[in-house]
């Protein structure tokens, strides 16, 4: 894109006046947890964009460094970033980013320093609860209006968790009465389910080393099934009970599949690393109990560094390095691919694609195979980098770099 063009909607998006919006299209949502609602990159709200959208700015604050994305429910958001040297679980006002509270989440690693390493993990909402699980192991259970700590677990401690230089990343996942993690170990703790109430351990599975990727849930054969990416592949085990269903071996470099896999209804799922590994779907049929993986088609064409694919619509949206491609998610075959975004992040809306790219540049974009047609672009931070998806809740977009939070408000232009 042109630095005029840039600079353009950069002035847009710091100056456009309001806009009258049709609210009665809006289904409201809140962005609870790690991807969303379904933790699928997807949101239900329609009427957002239009014809023509584009961006109004309604507050901007400082943050500090950290990767953890951002969930909102209700007029409060959610996140995870240093401050002061020290690392923290942070509470805002969704309505102007003001601190609502802000819960330290030290934790510990074996030479006995303090965790000061940046966050990954994004907090998950569920109710009056919010957990969250810091860089070094720390996991907490905080009242999500006061952020006071209702529980917590030292997994470096606890369970005997020692991977010199590698971050806990993935973030928690609430399945009825329990609380998931991967953590990552050779001790038989690589899987881990709380008690979501009061902490204590439901069970635990698994010696794999942990790979930075979120777990997420899907229904096979009227089953329901957690579905983890670790550093040695794609495992399923039964949630309430901790039993493995199925495994799919995935080899990468140093251990790192850090896109979270993607759920193709009924029965088959995506998953994709960097490094020469590529992209590939898999699918899992249930024969008298017991489950046989197959993989569907497998190729370069689409390999996640860390930014997850999307699936929306019998194809596939994601980032093969720096450079933002479209599949159809039936055959691997590439149906568009785009530059301008580096290792960028995204979410689909509304029938559209929510790009952030790597430099900080948020742009719209139809999300059809048919061809990349952007809609709107805007330089929201400059003199940075982006590396945290977007979230959206009731028609607003929230961003954050190392050093701010911003919440943007679309402004939908029919004709």
């Amino acid at each position: 894109m042109s630095t005029a063009r840039t600079a353009l909607f950069a002035l847009v998006l710091c100056a456009l006046p309001a806009v009258a919006q049709d609210w009665s299209h809006w289904q409201w949502t809140d962005w609870p947890q790690w991807l969303g609602p379904h933790r699928n990159g997807i949101s239900s709200e329609t009427g957002l964009f239009g014809k023509a959208p584009s961006f109004r700015e309604s507050w901007r604050v400082h943050a500090g460094p950290g990767l953890s994305g951002l969930s909102v429910v209700g007029d409060r958001l959610y996140t995870m970033y240093i401050h002061s040297g020290e690392a923290y679980a942070v509470c805002l006002d969704a309505r102007n980013g003001e601190v609502m509270w802000r819960t330290p989440t030290t934790g510990s690693d074996p030479s006995g320093r303090r965790d000061r390493r940046s966050p990954r993990a994004t907090p998950t909402v569920d109710g009056k609860m919010v957990y969250v699980f810091s860089a070094l192991g720390k996991f907490l259970a905080l009242d999500s209006q006061f952020g006071t700590r209702r529980w917590s677990r030292d997994i470096m401690l606890e369970f005997d968790n020692v991977s010199p230089g590698r971050s806990f990343a993935a973030s928690p996942l609430v399945e009825r009465n329990l609380v998931l993690i991967e953590a990552g170990s050779k001790s038989g703790h690589s899987l881990i389910a709380f008690d979501k109430a009061s902490g204590e351990v439901a069970w635990t599975t698994g010696s794999d080393e942990r790979g930075y990727s979120s777990p997420i849930i899907a229904t096979i054969d009227q089953t329901r099934q957690a579905v983890f990416f670790t550093g040695y592949g794609l495992i399923a085990v039964a949630p309430q009970k901790g039993r493995v269903l199925w495994q799919y071996p995935w080899i990468t470099s140093q251990s790192t599949n850090a896109a979270t896999p993607v759920f193709i209804p009924p029965n088959r799922f995506f998953i994709s690393s960097s490094s020469g590994m590529g992209g590939t779907v898999v699918e899992v049929t249930a024969t008298d109990g017991r489950y046989e993986v197959a993989e569907v088609w497998r190729n370069n064409n689409m390999q996640n560094h860390s930014a997850t694919s999307i699936y929306y619509q019998g194809h596939l949206y994601g980032f093969d390095g720096s450079v933002l491609k479209c599949l159809d998610a039936e055959t691997g075959e590439e149906k568009w691919q785009t530059r301008g975004y580096g290792k960028g992040t995204l979410i689909v809306a509304d029938g559209h694609l929510v790009i952030l790219g790597e430099r900080c540049n948020l742009s719209i974009a139809d999300a059809t195979p048919a061809g990349f047609v952007e809609k709107a672009n805007a330089q929201v931070f400059r003199r940075s980098r982006c590396e945290t998806v977007p979230s959206l809740a009731d028609g607003r977009i929230y961003l954050r770099d190392d050093k701010e939070i911003v919440r943007i408000n679309v402004v939908g232009v029919t004709q």
